[in-house]
Parts: C-alpha cells; sequence; structure tokens
C-alpha cells in the first residue's frame, strides 16, 4: 500500500515533536518514532483502527494525548492529521 503524507499532517507531526522536544528530547523522540512504527503497520493492516468522526477516515491512538487520522484508498494510505486528543475534532 502507498503511503502519503499530507503537507498539513506533517507540518501537524513536526510542531508536536517540536514542542515535547522542548522539555523531554526523548520522549519527542519516541512518539516521533511511534508514530513512525504505527503509520508503517497501517500501511500493512489498514483497518486495524477505529473508524473516524469524519466520514471516510479512521483514527489510530498513537499515545494517549495523540491521534493520527487518515484515509484508507484502493491502494493508498493517506495520513491526514496528527492531532492532539483535547483539540476540537472535527473543526466545527
Amino acid at each position: 500500500m502507498h503511503l502519503i503524507w499530507r503537507e498539513s499532517a506533517r507540518l501537524d507531526l513536526r510542531a508536536i515533536i517540536s514542542y515535547i522536544s522542548e522539555h523531554d528530547s526523548k520522549a519527542a523522540t519516541d512518539l516521533n518514532e511511534g508514530i513512525e512504527a504505527l503509520v508503517e503497520r497501517l500501511t500493512m493492516h489498514p483497518f486495524m483502527y477505529r473508524t473516524g468522526r469524519v466520514p471516510g477516515t479512521r483514527e489510530a491512538v498513537v499515545h494517549p494525548n495523540y491521534i493520527l487520522v487518515c484515509r484508507v484508498g484502493a491502494d493508498e494510505l493517506e495520513v491526514v492529521n496528527v492531532l492532539h486528543s483535547r483539540q476540537n475534532y472535527p473543526p466545527e
């Protein structure tokens, strides 16, 4: 399965990792590696996690505080967002 990261999702991830690294660089590295590993698993098992709140998406809890939102196509997995679990999502 082909993996696609939306630019906005990459920016979300960079901002999260940057913020965490200001306080704990190891935690930031661990979270980044956890997200990358989860995405790799999703390319092999795209329906492993729950149906998303936005129609046509799926949501994977990466860490109690972070959720990865993706869309599954016939032959591709698109990472749409990486967000904090307290964010207002989907936006109203």
